[in-house]
């Protein structure tokens, strides 16, 4: 019999939370595929956006809603430095909303559009309020759905080039955790890949599914009612997807926070009480952890928390360093297990822990609003 998170099989099933598990469980051997994937499709890639980067003034933004929209906020900064160009991260929903202000109708923009299921009404929205408003306008799609919306809406169009996920991708349960990861690293191959690093990342988060996961699960019996997670630069954009993803599989009962370790003392500190664990993760640029390592001196001495975790190499038990936004693979899993984990032993179903159906698994109910341009 299979077992996932120390759960066999047929009780998570029972329990509703086997798909939640399955998929985390996944992700290592997502990423390898995932990384492959572009690898092989690499002369393809190239050969249509090389001319694209190869424009003057050229704007990349990645977009998606939700968990989506963490993707491009958990690797802008790396791609930033890696790349040396102008790359954004924009919410489909904050586009949608207010397209004029963050849309340039001047500069050439390429528009990488993340969806699993490819059908969130926003990012639908946000490709063709891009086309509306942009003069020049491209769009990458990475999806996991090749009969999303985006994906089929990109067939046919020379300015568009529909990436797909590995199979297994399009997660079943009603949180993102595969698709997330997929999507993250990708993104990476296609700009700015590192199979080296992909590898490490893929060791560590292995090496905690073996090792670690046990003692996760007892940690998760502490009486938390509110849990930060805390990291710089890129791993921000991690912290926030754990945030979400906590607030989530628990249907809202622990309420979670993200910030970066600077941030979090410019007022959120004011929410640390003995009810409250903290998870910082840490960085592996030497001039960032000392940051890193100020604000947790600074906790330890207000013994404030109900508990503080830091997450390094040495948590995942490995000698070898990993640049932060590699790191934030096994990271975000490690936050996915321990929200699993809550969700199981407050008796919550992780597969869908909205049964009522107030939050869904594809955003419903959003009226879209025709946008009338005066020239």
């Amino acid at each position: 019999m299979l077992v996932f998170l120390t759960y066999p099989e047929e009780f998570l099933k029972e329990k509703k939370g086997y798909w939640t598990a399955k998929e985390i469980c996944q992700q290592p051997r997502i990423w390898r595929e995932a990384a492959a994937k572009i690898e092989t499709n690499r002369t393809q890639i190239d050969s249509w956006l090389q001319p694209i980067l190869d424009l003057p003034n050229l704007r990349i933004i990645l977009t998606g809603a939700g968990t989506s929209a963490y993707v491009g906020e958990s690797i802008v900064p790396s791609l930033i430095q890696s790349t040396g160009r102008v790359f954004k991260a924009l919410s489909t929903t904050d586009i949608v909303s207010n397209a004029h202000q963050y849309l340039l109708k001047d500069i050439p923009t390429l528009l990488v559009s993340y969806g699993r299921s490819g059908n969130s009404p926003e990012s639908v929205a946000a490709v063709k309020l891009a086309d509306q408003i942009i003069d020049n306008c491209y769009h990458l799609v990475i999806t996991c759905n090749p009969e999303g919306e985006l994906a089929l809406n990109a067939k046919g169009n020379k300015k568009a080039l529909s990436l797909l996920m590995p199979e297994g991708t399009l997660d079943q349960s009603f949180a993102m955790t595969s698709s997330f990861t997929s999507m993250l690293v990708s993104t990476l191959s296609v700009f700015s890949g590192n199979n080296e690093q992909v590898t490490i990342a893929a060791e560590w988060a292995e090496s905690f599914l073996t090792n670690g996961v046990k003692n996760l699960k007892e940690q998760a019996k502490l009486p938390t009612k509110r849990l930060v997670f805390l990291g710089a630069g890129g791993l921000q954009g991690i912290a926030r997807e754990a945030a979400l993803k906590v607030l989530e599989l628990t249907s809202g009962q622990i309420l979670s926070y993200f910030e970066s370790p600077l941030g979090f003392r410019h007022g959120p500190k004011s929410l640390m009480d003995a009810s409250t664990e903290v998870i910082l993760f840490s960085s592996t640029d030497d001039y960032t952890k000392q940051y890193d390592q100020d604000l947790l001196n600074e906790l330890k001495k207000d013994n404030q928390g109900l508990a503080i975790t830091v997450l390094n190499k040495e948590s995942f038990n490995q000698a070898e360093d990993i640049e932060d936004v590699w790191a934030g693979l096994p990271y975000i899993l490690y936050c996915q297990v321990l929200a699993f984990f809550k969700s199981m032993q407050a008796d919550i179903t992780p597969d869908n822990p909205c049964p009522t159906g107030e939050v869904n698994r594809v955003v419903q109910g959003v009226t879209l609003y025709p946008l009338v341009i005066k020239r």
